[in-house]
């Protein structure tokens, strides 16, 4: 995309008309009000500041720009959502990212075409009348069928690309890449279709575009022939990455919202049944166990995850073994401080009875799964309860198993109250004194190998400032730096420069505490590249700008570039303490600005409830202008003591 590309779409629309497309909007002073289109409120809490080019929810505390907030409500990604705003404006892209939008429109339009063929041959044809009986059989309405554009792949080694080809005029290449082809396997020329004699459910991405399939064996009585696996998905194409894909994502993404938890099960008919059956909450991580992609994205739409994997003999060893994968997970997406961030007491595991699946439990015993999904075990109960019913614990050798196998998970529990908690269950469970685990939680734990790359330049192009500079010659560093603030930029540069000073803000600002949403993406993107804790003593992961670079989207790409060419002293040339007072002013703007926003918005809360007459809302709001104003004299008086503590001393 090109650069800059950002800065000129804010300049062209306005925050009040994005906004205001979903939110009824009213004027009130400067600004504009509204009900908050994140979590339900009666009374406005959701304010829109043309001023500030901002919108922030004083009731659920979410806020930003017009790309946040067209991420938060549609579910996208910030290049998503700079494409959509983009096109709103009538900011052109440049060419490769035309013709890239323009191939992948075409794939999509490719692979809708081959949904619609299946689908076609599932409940139009005799060839396949097996599988929509199997369909019914399992409980599935032909309206569901209907809905969720459930198919059938032929038999035949080349029936659908055929048909598709000559009735669609598709090529043969436009089929191998979108994945429904397969080449034939030797010197043999010519391809196959990927998809045969299985039942076929299409894979959307949270706007609703196709971007794979899945396919579903059947066998008939008596057929010995090896088919493949049992379940066989799409492989990774320009437009489906198993591991950042969730099946019924599209379906489920606004009443996991709106009820404040997403239900993950393990296949395509669990979740199916699940959507049929009214629980539209639940979606499916394609039979594998969670990546950090399918965390993060469910996470978009509430922080609390429900784990329902099979739990069946040989379910419970898959379903622990995802449980265990989350939490190495949920420390990963944590370290990226997103809006929806996830913690370990966040994520619990659906219990149901032996032997049962969720397909099963919500077609037979509708309530016990609404009971199960509304009140699961705790993630680190249910390992405790797992591992402690494999083990012997009256052996030492037990003991000592079970603590091995729950320890790694519980280091990762950063409240030291939750933690605590659970120690005590531990030794209650293995019968290991409290003080012997305490001594084993806090054993230094050897970090793991580290991401390739060498110093702080390598992973990727190496940077020098000349090759900085050359990349920007089409636009001036100072005009992609446009879209963010000058207190962001001026952190963000401190932070690329001077990469010691990272974790020290870290600790100190969120993602969130930054106003726009590309400040955001790569705030987030140097957090992450820090890496994950990995237990107390481990050492954060290197900077590597290279490797950081590489992993950025374009636009936020050419924000990092623009800040390492922008003009101006090199600050890793300054004293440590002079660096430190630099960064300590730019946190202390930030949440000067923070406070003055909610100041304003507590005084046009003071004129309305006066207007009213409403005697308690005055009293409570009063109170509240009390405390930000002593919030506002201890800021100064910070701000003051930072500047003295930076002045040299005088000999």
């Amino acid at each position: 995309m090109a650069v800059g590309v950002a800065a000129e779409v804010k300049n062209k629309l306005s925050v009040v008309d994005v906004v205001g497309e979903t939110v009824p909007l009213k004027k009130a002073g400067t600004t504009f009000k509204g009900l908050c289109p994140f979590h339900g409120e009666k009374t406005a809490s959701f304010v829109v500041t043309p001023a500030r080019e901002t919108w922030k929810c004083f009731g659920c505390g979410l806020g930003g720009d017009i790309f946040s907030f067209v991420m938060q409500r549609d579910g996208v990604t910030f290049p998503e959502a700079l494409r959509t705003l983009a096109a709103k404006a009538g900011v052109e892209i440049d060419e490769h990212t035309r013709r890239d939008d323009a191939r992948k429109a075409r794939l999509r339009d490719v692979l809708e075409t081959a949904i619609a063929f299946y689908h076609a041959v599932l409940v139009g044809s005799k060839t396949g009348g097996r599988a929509l009986d199997y369909l019914r059989g399992r409980g599935f309405t032909d309206a569901t069928m209907e809905r969720y554009q459930l198919g059938w792949a032929p038999p035949g080694w080349d029936t659908m690309s055929k048909t598709l080809q000559s009735k669609r005029q598709i090529r043969p290449e436009e089929l191998a890449e979108v994945g429904l082809t397969t080449p034939r396997p030797g010197t043999r020329s010519g391809a196959y279709d990927r998809f045969r004699e299985r039942i076929i459910f299409p894979i959307r991405d949270a706007s609703g575009n196709a971007v794979g399939l899945g396919g579903r064996y059947l066998v008939a009585d008596g057929d010995t022939r090896d088919r493949g696996p049992k379940y066989l998905n799409s492989p990774a194409t320009p437009l489906f990455d198993k591991s950042r894909t969730l099946y019924l994502i599209d379906r489920a993404k606004s009443p996991i919202r709106k009820g404040g938890q997403a239900v993950i099960v393990e296949g395509y008919t669990d979740a199916l049944m699940a959507h049929q059956a009214g629980f539209d909450t639940v979606v499916a991580s394609l039979g594998t166990a969670l990546t950090p992609g399918q965390v993060a994205l469910v996470t978009r739409y509430a922080k609390k995850i429900a784990l329902a994997y099979d739990v069946d003999p040989a379910g419970q060893s898959a379903g622990t073994f995802g449980v265990g994968e989350l939490t190495a997970l949920i420390s990963e997406v944590q370290s990226l401080g997103g809006d929806a961030g996830v913690g370990l007491t966040d994520v619990g595991v659906v219990r149901l009875p032996a032997g049962k699946d969720p397909d099963e439990v919500i077609r037979e015993t509708p309530d016990l799964w609404r009971e199960a999904v509304r009140t699961p075990d705790p993630i680190l109960t249910y390992l405790i309860d797992y591992h402690a019913s494999r083990f012997d614990v009256r052996a030492p050798e037990g003991r000592k198993r079970l603590v091995d196998a729950v320890m790694p998970t519980l280091r990762r529990v950063a409240d030291p109250v939750v933690r605590d908690s659970y120690l005590q269950m531990l030794a209650r469970r293995s019968g290991v004194e409290e003080r012997t685990l305490l001594e084993s939680l806090h054993q230094r734990v050897t970090p793991g190998a580290r991401r390739a790359g060498g110093d702080g330049d390598h992973g990727g192009v190496r940077l020098t400032l000349e090759a900085v500079r050359a990349a920007q010659e089409s636009v001036s560093p100072e005009e992609v730096v446009r879209s963010i603030t000058p207190v962001e930029a001026e952190l963000l540069r401190l932070l690329l420069l001077v990469p010691d000073q990272q974790l020290r803000v870290a600790e100190l600002l969120r993602p969130e505490g930054l106003p726009s949403t590309v400040a955001r993406e790569l705030y987030r993107a140097l957090l992450s590249a820090r890496g994950p804790s990995e237990g107390d003593g481990a050492e954060p992961l290197p900077f590597e700008r290279g490797r950081v670079l590489d992993a950025l989207d374009p636009e936020t790409r050419a924000l990092a570039i623009a800040l390492y060419a922008r003009s101006g002293p090199d600050p890793s040339g300054l004293p440590a303490e002079r660096i430190a007072y630099a960064v300590d002013k730019c946190l202390l703007t930030l949440e000067a600005d923070r406070l003055e926003e909610a100041i304003a918005y507590n005084l046009a809360e003071q004129a309305d409830a006066e207007r009213r007459g409403d005697i308690s809302a005055m009293g409570r709001l009063l109170d509240q202008e009390r405390q930000y104003n002593e919030a506002r004299r201890s800021l100064d008086r910070r701000d003051e003591q930072t500047s003295l503590l930076a002045r040299p001393v005088e000999a």
